[in-house]
């Protein structure tokens, strides 16, 4: 999945960048508190970690105008601010969760899993739709019980479907998921990793719409 990182930090940042991308997260990273508002205001992203210690801006600052203008991005506050009075305030502005530093990576992926599955309604870590199972911890994929061995595009591309299964989701949509900034997207990059899926997972768990994009389908369809 796609996430924003707002940090001033450049050691700190850089170490969430490198990390995060090897847990399988794509990864926009800021550096104020403005780039940081207008990022979260394109909506490209699937959660959010945001330093409240932002130059030009403070975070704060930045996700209470966010929420004003009804952006529900998920949110999780990174912050060395350890008075309850400074949580109180960011999960008053609008934060979904709240994290100080120093951070554990792993807890950190794992809150913004979490997070991430909420917002979508999803109420349990592992996804499952018709004979599939994902598992974006583990980063594996079962059918029918035996494993398989998906691309690491591959598993992205149907972790994003799974998150929205019965929902449609564009080809636009689905890139801005894959790929984080600085990464050449292939004009029909999509299309062959949806190829891909179909010869690996069989042709009725994704559904083309022609001229709107793809579907997953929690059932399969009645034969």
């Amino acid at each position: 999945m796609r996430i924003l990182l707002a940090e001033d930090d450049p050691l700190l940042g850089e170490g969430l960048q490198s990390g995060l991308r090897q847990l399988g997260f794509q990864v926009d990273w800021v550096r104020s508190g403005d780039a940081a508002e207008r990022e979260l205001r394109a909506g490209v992203h699937a959660a959010a970690v945001l330093d409240l210690g932002l130059p030009r801006r403070d975070g704060l600052d930045v996700l209470a105008s966010v929420r004003a203008h009804g952006i529900a991005l998920p949110v999780l506050v990174l912050t060395a601010r350890d008075a309850i009075p400074d949580r109180i305030r960011g999960l008053d502005a609008g934060a979904d969760d709240y994290v100080l530093k120093p951070i554990d990576l792993h807890e950190l992926a794992a809150r913004l899993r979490a997070l991430v599955r909420r917002a979508h309604g999803q109420p349990r870590e592992v996804l499952r739709a018709q004979d599939v199972e994902l598992d974006p911890a583990a980063r594996t994929v079962r059918q029918g019980g035996r494993v398989l061995r998906l691309q690491t595009r591959e598993f992205d591309l149907l972790h994003a479907l799974m998150l929205s299964a019965g929902r449609v989701l564009t080809r636009e949509q689905l890139e801005q998921h894959l790929y984080s900034w600085g990464r050449e997207v292939e004009s029909n990059a999509v299309e062959v990793h949806i190829h891909h899926l179909r010869r690996k997972l069989g042709s009725t768990l994704i559904r083309t719409v022609r001229g709107v994009g793809y579907i997953l389908l929690r059932e399969a369809p009645p034969c």
